[in-house]
């Protein structure tokens, strides 16, 4: 499989693609992927997901990744290295938590943008970006370096609404691993039952309630409450899948499974929050 290196801080690309070249590949560096227009289905660690105008992707480094272009897309491709967090372009007290998000991003296809007044922000910053690398007129690298960085920040907002609130650069490893475990099998109800992790781990299911709240601020349960809950309103928001796929992808026994835990959790069903947030999103 080809794995692409970068060999600066950071790269812009702009491209308008009839086609995908066929073979996935990984990157050594962090990439952030805005769809300008058209649509087709984002393929990362072998899951699909349909984008459109408005989506935004990121790749992190090691991830498998391809795109299947349905109609003429416009691409907006920054790519970064872990180098360009670490140097001056970010504040030092900064610097560990972004890098922290950023490396624990979840890898799973789908728009990072979740937060609606953020996705509204990122078109002008990236067009703001095309406009200035176009043009090269008169303190263009300064405008584009600092477009740049409050790029990333967005995505590191809006990613950062997944992880629960305590955690943070400091957090212990084995609390991250754990994390890390359930984002990575957060399709396979079985692998993350408290029995299951506990046994993967080693650890007691006993201690690793204690453990898992003390290093997260919430239980076990309820942070994957809380995941898969945000995962099937990204759906509903951000993709055309019908409710029993959405049960499907994430391991509910129907779709009026899913409808109940989702009522429970919002207190009203999907197609009712699905219908309020295009109405939202439209205006």
């Amino acid at each position: 499989m080809k794995r692409e290196s970068l060999h600066q801080p950071f790269e812009i690309v702009y491209k308008t693609l009839d086609e995908y070249p066929k073979e996935e590949h990984r990157h050594l560096f962090f990439e952030l992927v805005y769809v300008i227009s058209g649509t087709g289905i984002q393929c990362i660690n072998q899951n699909r997901f349909s984008y459109r105008t408005g989506h935004m992707f990121l790749l992190t480094p090691d991830d498998c990744h391809s795109f299947d272009i349905e109609t003429t897309t416009e691409f907006f491709f920054l790519r970064f290295t872990d180098i360009y967090i670490k140097s001056k372009a970010f504040h030092t007290e900064d610097i560990q938590r972004l890098e922290f998000i950023l490396q624990n991003a979840n890898h799973q296809p789908g728009c990072v943008l979740k937060n609606l007044p953020d996705k509204q922000l990122v078109r002008p910053i990236v067009e703001a970006i095309i406009r200035e690398y176009v043009n090269r007129d008169l303190y263009n690298q300064e405008l584009i370096g600092q477009l740049v960085n409050t790029l990333i920040v967005i995505v590191a907002r809006n990613i950062a609404r997944y992880m629960p609130e305590k955690t943070n650069a400091q957090t212990d490893e084995r609390a991250l691993a754990i994390l890390n475990y359930i984002q990575n099998h957060i399709y396979e109800p079985e692998k993350i039952r408290a029995e299951a992790v506990s046994q993967h781990f080693g650890i007691s299911e006993t201690y690793l309630g204690r453990y898992f709240k003390k290093h997260t601020g919430v239980t076990l349960q309820q942070y994957i409450t809380n995941y898969r809950t945000k995962l099937i309103e990204a759906r509903l928001l951000h993709s055309a899948m019908r409710i029993n796929e959405i049960a499907a992808e994430l391991g509910f026994t129907d779709e009026s499974h899913l409808n109940k835990f989702f009522r429970k959790q919002k207190g009203l069903s999907p197609t009712v929050f699905r219908k309020n947030g295009s109405r939202v999103a439209s205006n």
